[in-house]
């Protein structure tokens, strides 16, 4: 029905271990960090002694604008899933590649019902495969927010990542039953939390839904 994809969590000997970017930070240097990340970045030490967070990509669209399974396609040395399995390594966290719906044909709220119901942890991450500029920091201060259901949001809008608890499946269980499939109408049901994005990172939110899209994303590494 699905297919996993599990994340070493490597540690020490002999090379960085995926909260290094983070764990370097920590301690003496803390105070140097804004707030937010400073707050993001010792979570994340805490987390990794005790996991509870799970992350969930999100690849069971038919990528129809695309023409193709947007999953397989190369940007730079990674395929666009690699990039979005990537950033869950860095944070250390097991990561599912949910590729099929409970209830199919619904866009990403069928994915988001499917994840909680399967879910063992207490916070599911959620990852889309087509967003790979998408940076570990970011996804790092997301995870600090201690709330049920918390978004990223951007130019007024919410979008991934997000991060949501299983014991919200109800209420997405039920908003699907009335047709409606909007993440921005789930984030209010549930009365999200909002990240607000600097608009500085906000190419970090950019997805890629046609080959045009991809072109220009080449691009932009090229000249990076």
């Amino acid at each position: 029905m699905f297919s996993v994809f599990v994340a070493a969590v490597p540690s020490g000997h002999g090379r960085l271990g995926p909260l290094s970017l983070f764990q370097q930070n920590c301690g003496k240097r803390a105070g140097k960090l804004p707030n937010r990340r400073q707050k993001a970045t010792c979570f994340l030490q805490k987390m990794s002694q005790n996991p509870a967070i799970s992350a969930v990509i999100l690849n069971g669209g038919r990528a129809r604008r695309m023409g193709t399974d947007k999953a397989v396609m190369r940007l730079g040395r990674r395929t666009l899933l690699g990039h979005a399995r990537a950033v869950a390594v860095e944070l250390a966290l097991p990561c599912t590649v949910l590729t099929a719906d409970d209830r199919p044909g619904l866009g990403p709220l069928g994915g988001i019902e499917t994840a909680l119901r399967l879910a063992q942890v207490n916070r599911v991450l959620f990852l889309s495969c087509d967003m790979p500029f998408l940076q570990p920091a970011l996804v790092a201060q997301l995870l600090a927010v201690e709330a049920p259901a918390v978004f990223v949001s951007a130019k007024g809008r919410v979008g991934f990542p997000f991060c949501l608890s299983p014991a919200l499946l109800p209420k997405v269980s039920a908003q699907l039953d009335t047709g409606e499939r909007s993440l921005q109408a789930l984030a209010r049901r549930l009365r999200a939390r909002r990240l607000r994005v600097r608009k500085i990172d906000w190419p970090q939110m950019e997805n890629l839904n046609t080959p045009a899209d991809v072109a220009a994303a080449r691009a932009r590494l090229q000249s990076g």
